[in-house]
């Protein structure tokens, strides 16, 4: 759980009063642009009261696979104003990583592996929640108050607090669209005790449109709205643990960590806007294979360093890999499948054995 920011002597600042909520938020607004973030919206802890049944049905059916954190701590979860009782504001901010390119482009490149462009440079985890506890300070020293902030790994439902403050709407594909900035940002959240003017929520704007579900290589959406983790190619790749159904595996063709097939079939990126840092566009585009199969731990840990791929480690990447392997029809990459089919971890040598045939 973060830890809680205040500052007791805050209130002896010139400062706009805490009585007057508006003009303090259109100043944490200009202050949010400074920072770098894109996008600044405001609701309340108590502003999506059917998250937690629709949680409850998705992990009910199974559909959150071998993500037990999900099931964990639902209560907060579901109820961001069971989370921390004495915030009064949500504060949602956007920070976009739009890429240069379009990722489909890197399909075709069957000897590479496709990583999600959300993980081709540093973690977004530590850049964005230093500019959150940076804006929250500048926020307290501003107008007193306390704090919480969050990035992504505590158990706040952003994409529907993000829809409740008018920063977008969750599509077909679940994840979070914006007629101002398509589909790439991040987002983060800082709660307050400070009561700030909520925004308007967000209608869905996708109206007849399916291009995000046509395009899921694995058919992960058994309805709009709604999404199947265990065939989602994010999930597999990230998430899971052990080898993945032989089913799917073709399925996967040469995507080694993420997928961003239904993003980026979006018609609303036509909106995107540039992303202004660049250390979420790195080094880890499209990297060969073979490169990759021969990485030990230490190498693992080393190439990924302050990226979000270390967190699967070495094992699971190797295993990603090898399905990449036997999905690129290069008869060249067949001894480096041959070569691990005696991995010590079980889930490669499978994988191994697997490309090797696919490759035979």
């Amino acid at each position: 759980m973060p830890s809680l920011i205040s500052d007791p002597a805050a209130g002896s600042r010139r400062a706009p009063s805490p009585d007057d909520p508006a003009t303090l938020k259109q100043a944490l607004q200009a202050q949010a642009r400074t920072e770098g973030f894109t996008a600044l919206r405001v609701t309340t802890p108590d502003a999506i009261p059917q998250a937690a049944a629709r949680l409850a049905a998705f992990v009910a059916a199974g559909r959150h696979g071998q993500m037990g954190w999900m099931a964990e701590r639902m209560g907060w979860r579901g109820d961001p104003s069971a989370l921390w009782p004495g915030a009064r504001s949500v504060v949602i901010l956007a920070e976009a990583y739009t890429p240069p390119h379009d990722p489909r482009e890197d399909l075709t490149r069957t000897d590479r592996g496709a990583v999600s462009v959300y993980a081709q440079g540093r973690d977004y985890h530590d850049i964005v929640k230093a500019r959150l506890k940076r804006l929250g300070r500048w926020l307290i020293d501003r107008a007193g108050g306390e704090i919480k902030v969050f990035v992504d790994t505590a158990p706040v439902m952003e994409k529907p607090l993000a829809q409740a403050a008018g920063l977008g709407w969750q599509g077909k594909h679940t994840n979070l669209l914006s007629r101002d900035l398509g589909s790439w940002f991040f987002l983060g959240a800082i709660f307050t005790t400070l009561p700030l003017p909520p925004d308007a929520p967000e209608p869905d704007h996708c109206g007849s449109c399916t291009a995000c579900l046509d395009a899921c290589p694995t058919q992960a959406f058994p309805a709009p709205y709604q999404l199947d983790a265990r065939r989602c190619i994010s999930y597999l790749t990230i998430e899971h643990k052990g080898p993945v159904d032989p089913a799917l595996r073709p399925m996967l063709g040469n995507r080694i960590y993420g997928c961003d097939d239904c993003l980026a079939a979006c018609p609303w990126n036509k909106f995107a806007v540039a992303a202004s840092e660049m250390r979420y566009h790195g080094p880890h585009r499209a990297p060969p294979l073979a490169d990759l199969a021969g990485l030990d731990d230490a190498g693992f840990r080393a190439r990924f360093s302050g990226s979000p791929i270390k967190r699967i480690g070495r094992d699971r990447m190797a295993r990603n890999v090898l399905y990449a392997i036997g999905n690129s029809g290069a008869p060249s990459l067949r001894g480096v499948a041959q070569g691990l089919t005696d991995d010590p971890d079980a889930g490669v040598a499978d994988a191994a054995r697997w490309a090797a045939a696919r490759l035979a």
